[in-house]
């Protein structure tokens, strides 16, 4: 008899199993991937853009916080902190403007 058989599936289910797994791997990377693109892209279309009218925001410095700006609906947005250095910065200044400022960045704080 010199009919050739394999010695058993196993291991040809094994090479398999193998193989399914690096494609699965490898599409998993390649999702991650897109994902990983497509939050880029997105950033760099809304970077510095309002987010209510869509137009460019500018930075405005008071002291040494950033305050973006939208000249055109005149929204005044602030990023995670700000809100408090800015209102260190402002009860460091003793006048009347820095009360009435304190008094309105007292309405946004987190409490």
């Amino acid at each position: 008899m010199s009919h050739t058989e394999k010695p058993s599936t196993n291991e040809d289910d094994y090479f398999a199993r193998e193989e399914i797994e690096k494609k699965r791997k490898l599409a998993f990377q390649q999702a991650q991937s897109l994902a990983a693109q497509q939050r880029e892209n997105l950033k760099s279309l809304h970077h510095m853009k309002c987010p209510r009218c869509g137009m460019d925001l500018h930075k405005l410095t008071k002291g040494d916080v950033e305050i973006d700006t939208c000249f055109n609906c005149h929204g005044i947005f602030l990023d995670a902190g700000e809100l408090e250095r800015l209102q260190a910065h402002m009860s460091q200044e003793k006048d009347k403007n820095g009360e009435w400022m304190g008094a309105i960045l007292n309405l946004f704080k987190n409490k």
